[in-house]
């Protein structure tokens, strides 16, 4: 049972705030409701959390009876059926690796697991495998084939649609404002201007203001906590799939986009080819802002990808 931590409600004359947070999806989900009701809000805010619930149970890697894993043990020239989110996922995955032409790939899952960011599975089929993400075959019905002997690891997208979904069942719910955080993948609705912020690249308990978000969502990617030494160099669980190298650490890359799932995933793109990711961010009408260090003169830089195009 996740632990859960509640701040007090916000009254005003027109409206209530209710602020909840707990451990999911390998981080903390903060969720914030406003509304005129305070059982609707507090209703609203439940169903929120069993959302993002749903999308940790059917898309951890970690987890033996998740689509994921029922995907990555028997789906090697087999058809596995999957829940509707997952397959809707799977849909936008594909779709983002052919707008990125490839630099975003969920097959990368066995790169991830030699680096130690992912745990290695006893049961998933061992094997060579050049595959890629056009080896993972959807078919009607929610169903799923791997045409290679790969493994998936939707870790890298579903996080923003999990806040997707949260953010939809509060304003289901007929809450005037909300916005769900998980771990720096963000999402708001409501008149209250959200700010933005991102920790300094060389400095994690430094943070640099960004911007100040009403509607949509924002998600940031960064080795503040997750980098690990590899062969020399600090890397972070972002791998290039055309080099099928870990990406240094060093900058933080925060998108800006209508929605988290979106916007989650492209900060892989923009991560692992920043210079060529101009062109998938504006087909997508999506922002990067990548924050960089400057080891001369000790100051921070933001380069804005509206700048570029």
């Amino acid at each position: 049972m996740n632990a859960m931590l509640e701040i007090p409600e916000m009254q005003s004359a027109s409206a209530r705030e209710l602020v909840r947070a707990r451990p999911m999806l390998g981080t903390m989900v903060e969720i914030s409701a406003s509304g005129t009701d305070a059982v609707q809000i507090r209703k609203a805010v439940a169903r929120a959390f069993a959302e993002i619930e749903i999308v940790h149970g059917l898309m951890s890697y970690q987890a033996a009876d998740s689509d994921v894993s029922r995907i990555n043990r028997d789906a090697f020239d087999a058809e596995v059926q999957v829940d509707a989110h997952t397959y809707r996922v799977l849909r936008a995955a594909r779709l983002l690796a052919e707008a990125s032409n490839g630099v975003f790939d969920i097959s990368i899952a066995p790169q991830l697991a030699r680096l130690g960011f992912l745990p290695k599975h006893a049961d998933f089929p061992k094997g060579p495998c050049r595959g890629n993400w056009r080896d993972i075959v959807l078919l009607p019905d929610n169903r799923v084939r791997l045409a290679c002997n790969l493994n998936i690891d939707l870790s890298g997208i579903a996080k923003g649609y999990a806040v997707d979904l949260a953010i939809r069942a509060l304003a289901d719910a007929g809450m005037v404002a909300g916005r769900v955080n998980a771990g720096g993948d963000l999402r708001v609705f409501g008149d209250a201007a959200q700010a933005v912020s991102v920790r300094a690249p060389h400095a994690h308990t430094h943070t640099i203001p960004l911007l100040e978000l009403t509607h949509g969502a924002a998600a940031t990617s960064a080795g503040y906590y997750s980098e690990r030494l590899h062969q020399g160099q600090m890397v972070i669980p972002i791998i290039h799939p055309h080099s099928k190298l870990a990406c240094a650490s060093g900058y933080s890359v925060t998108v800006l986009a209508k929605d988290c799932m979106t916007a989650d995933a492209l900060t892989k793109v923009v991560y692992a080819n920043p210079r060529g990711a101009t062109a998938v961010l504006k087909s997508y009408k999506a922002r990067a802002l990548i924050v960089e260090h400057d080891a001369q003169s000790g100051a921070c830089h933001i380069f804005d990808s509206q700048q570029a195009m």
